[in-house]
């Protein structure tokens, strides 16, 4: 089993691409959005910051691509960290951003998170780059749908401003060993 040091000794981030097509990631997109419209009761939400909430929690997940999306996410996950990924434990958010808003700098090591992550769905041009940044300085990375975003969770990261005037969605990740993992990287 590898640490975020040996995984990220290289590089401040590790890209991967999904496999799942345009049309399915549009399709967790409408299912999230949904979700919203409706004010359903599966969802939570936390880090209200710059009059949005930052971070939206799915208490059950009832799509198919979504369900297919984090499987996929746990694997490379556990490739990453060299582990079986039934091992694994997976946290996962979504953060939709609208034109004119910004994610604050922040990292994600509250508790014993492995590895940390972004995979994204809905990604116009100038929607905001995904910003990491070590003692070394800042790197600054334009996303693309379907993409994952893989970095370690003590990594301090911030989103730049959505200039677009369409959304932008992704989904946020946290992974751990179940063996050790709160309830709340459950599963």
């Amino acid at each position: 089993m590898k640490t975020p040091d040996q995984i990220f000794n290289d590089n401040l981030y590790i890209e991967r691409n999904s496999d799942l097509t345009a049309v399915e990631l549009q399709a967790i997109d409408r299912y999230l959005h949904d979700l919203l419209a409706a004010d359903s009761d599966h969802l939570r939400t936390t880090h209200y910051f710059h009059g949005r909430y930052e971070n939206i929690y799915l208490d059950q997940v009832e799509s198919t691509e979504l369900a297919r999306l984090l499987d996929e996410s746990r694997q490379l996950a556990a490739e990453l960290i060299e582990v079986d990924p039934a091992e694994l434990s997976i946290g996962f958010w979504f953060n939709l951003m609208q034109p004119g808003q910004i994610t604050d700098w922040h990292t994600h090591d509250d508790l014993d998170e492995l590895v940390s992550g972004v995979v994204y769905l809905t990604v116009p041009e100038v929607s905001g780059k995904l910003v990491l940044k070590d003692d070394t300085g800042q790197v600054e990375v334009e996303p693309t749908t379907g993409q994952f975003v893989f970095f370690a969770p003590q990594t301090p990261h911030a989103v730049g401003e959505n200039k677009s005037s369409l959304h932008r969605l992704s989904i946020g990740m946290n992974f751990g060993l179940k063996s050790t993992s709160p309830s709340h990287l459950a599963s």
